[in-house]
């Protein structure tokens, strides 16, 4: 894995856990050279994952549509930072440049990418590895309903098992290192 694509909060939440935790991911994906492609931000939970990277000498390569440069506020010492038009482009372009996409904490826009390349590599347009880093439970009850809807035979377990939810990011890393590269079907049962 050359790079991880990281999807997170602009925001750092209410639980200072959460900003450490993706400063440390950062630092770790930099350590194994793995590098960072995630939004651009400077700020949140986006800002201490380059931030974490950079300091320990990581590639990181930010995506930021024009119309959140300011919102945003993209981060200005990053290796490189891509501006496009919108936010599809941003989500397209991350994801050609990425081997694999990690969710940590954050809102609407971090779950929306995050279920876009769960289905894209359901529909078999990608095998990457997906993953959730699980920072103090935040994706607990996410990972309750994941099973309910194979429970209820709207997932298919292959499909289920795409995703990797773990509290620990090494061992998701090493669980990315084990990705078995082939599709899924989401038809199979």
């Amino acid at each position: 894995m050359q790079r991880l694509c990281v999807f997170c909060g602009s925001s750092a939440g209410k639980d200072p856990r959460y900003a450490e935790s993706a400063h440390e991911l950062g630092r770790l994906l930099a350590r194994r050279g793995i590098g960072v492609v995630y939004g651009g931000a400077s700020v949140g939970l986006m800002g201490a994952v380059a931030d974490g990277a950079l300091a320990e000498g990581g590639e990181v390569i930010g995506v930021i549509p024009k119309h959140l440069m300011r919102v945003e506020i993209a981060h200005q010492h990053l290796t490189e930072l891509k501006v496009v038009e919108d936010m599809h482009e941003r989500k397209a372009t991350m994801a050609a440049l990425s081997d694999g996409f990690l969710a940590l904490p954050g809102g609407a826009g971090t779950l929306e990418e995050l279920f876009e390349v769960w289905t894209w590599a359901q529909l078999g347009l990608h095998a990457k590895p997906v993953g959730i880093l699980d920072v103090g439970g935040y994706y607990a009850k996410l990972g309750e309903f994941v099973e309910h809807m194979v429970d209820e035979g709207f997932l298919n377990t292959p499909s289920r098992e795409v995703i990797t939810i773990d509290p620990d990011p090494v061992a998701l890393l090493d669980a990315f290192a084990r990705h078995d590269t082939v599709p899924v079907d989401k038809w199979a049962s």
